[in-house]
């Protein structure tokens, strides 16, 4: 894949080439640009598969560029020193980014993705998302997340979502329509991005959506009856957690 590499920082630019060229064999860097001007016209010269950006740029940040580009046929990892909603929006897209210092194996992994993402597709519909989510529709009504099962990565209305639960690493999701997808990530990944769209953490093993729940049952315990008649058990330490959120 041909890489193009964009950071104002020269020597994250350096370090950054030097690490690609080690360690990562599938990729050719074509192109480095210090700000988002030259790096456009990079993008329509040298066309690459992949591009690296930093987000925090001091003329033109990483997001508005990405929001000025017409074409989204490359992928994308993007670089950060830690940003709550570059990361927020990101988790959401299931778009790769690398925490500033760059891990050797974090990079390997990112690209070994990006590669695979790359062979099978054309136009980028995880970089499209994340656009999505820039633009500001991110309301639970329009606001879609980026689901990787083993086969596919699926694009769900988070509205579409009645609950999670987990089991080790993997988190099931249950569509309203009754499909549930197998994802090979840990349930507190979702929760924190989840919870700004009105999902509940009522168990260590569950995350449900507030505009699927019926009632609260108790007997025998507590749970939360869900519209489609599934009942999720409350933990004893979230019930009060659970009680003011519904309350809400």
């Amino acid at each position: 894949m041909k890489a193009l590499l964009i950071d104002d920082e020269q020597s994250n630019l350096d370090n950054l080439r030097i690490l690609i060229t080690t360690y990562c064999p599938q990729v050719n860097v074509c192109g480095a640009a210090a700000d988002t001007r030259s790096a456009t016209s990079l993008l329509h010269s040298h066309q690459p598969d992949l591009v690296f950006l930093d987000i925090q740029m001091p003329e033109q940040s990483g997001f508005d560029w990405l929001r000025s580009l017409s074409r989204t046929d490359f992928e994308i990892i993007f670089v950060t020193a830690y940003d709550q909603y570059a990361v927020q929006a990101m988790r959401l897209s299931a778009i790769d980014y690398l925490l500033k210092p760059v891990s050797i194996e974090e990079l390997q992994a990112a690209v070994d993705r990006a590669y695979q993402q790359h062979s099978i597709k054309k136009e980028n519909q995880l970089l499209n998302n994340l656009r999505h989510f820039l633009k500001g529709n991110n309301t639970p009504a329009e606001q879609s997340i980026a689901l990787a099962t083993l086969k596919e990565t699926r694009f769900v209305k988070i509205k579409e979502i009645t609950r999670c639960k987990s089991a080790n690493n993997y988190t099931t999701f249950y569509l309203a329509t009754g499909e549930s997808l197998l994802i090979c990530k840990p349930i507190f990944f979702y929760d924190d991005l989840l919870r700004q769209y009105g999902f509940v953490r009522c168990h260590q093993s569950h995350l449900v959506n507030k505009a699927s729940i019926k009632s609260w049952k108790r007997d025998s315990g507590d749970f939360l009856v869900l519209t489609n008649g599934a009942e999720i058990p409350i933990s004893r330490g979230k019930k009060e957690e659970v009680k003011r959120l519904l309350q809400n």
